[in-house]
């Protein structure tokens, strides 16, 4: 890690596990809403430790949490980073949509797109 980099930041790599996930429902797409269900109940069991440990300290140092949450105005800086962090977080979220479609445009030829197109202009 270099001076400039903060413990929050991640590379940008595309990483995803090899071969077919277990599917464990029948209906398609149950097996992705469960997953994105589980990463946003992470989200939250995680938001709601750090906002009681936020409480905590404010509290043993006398400071009203809540009022100074309500009169809180951000910066640029700190706009774009809870920018990034969102998209963190929806990349995640979405995680087996965009590993799906990455597969996909992979799979695609030019190729094969020229026969689609031509078997559609053949269906006339």
């Amino acid at each position: 890690m270099t001076g400039t980099e903060t413990m929050t930041e991640r590379p940008q790599v595309i990483r995803h596990a090899r071969g077919k996930r277990p599917e464990f429902y029948e209906t398609p797409g149950l097996d992705h809403v469960m997953s994105m269900i589980m990463v946003l109940a992470n989200e939250v069991s995680v938001l709601r430790d750090r906002m009681d440990s936020a409480e905590r300290v404010a509290k043993a140092s006398g400071i009203d949490l809540a009022a100074g949450i309500e009169t809180l105005e951000l910066d640029q800086a700190a706009l774009e980073e809870r920018e990034e962090r969102r998209q963190d977080f929806l990349r995640r979220l979405f995680y087996l949509q965009l590993k799906d479609a990455d597969e996909a445009a992979q799979a695609q030829t030019a190729e094969g797109f020229n026969a689609t197109i031509a078997e559609i202009a053949l269906q006339d």
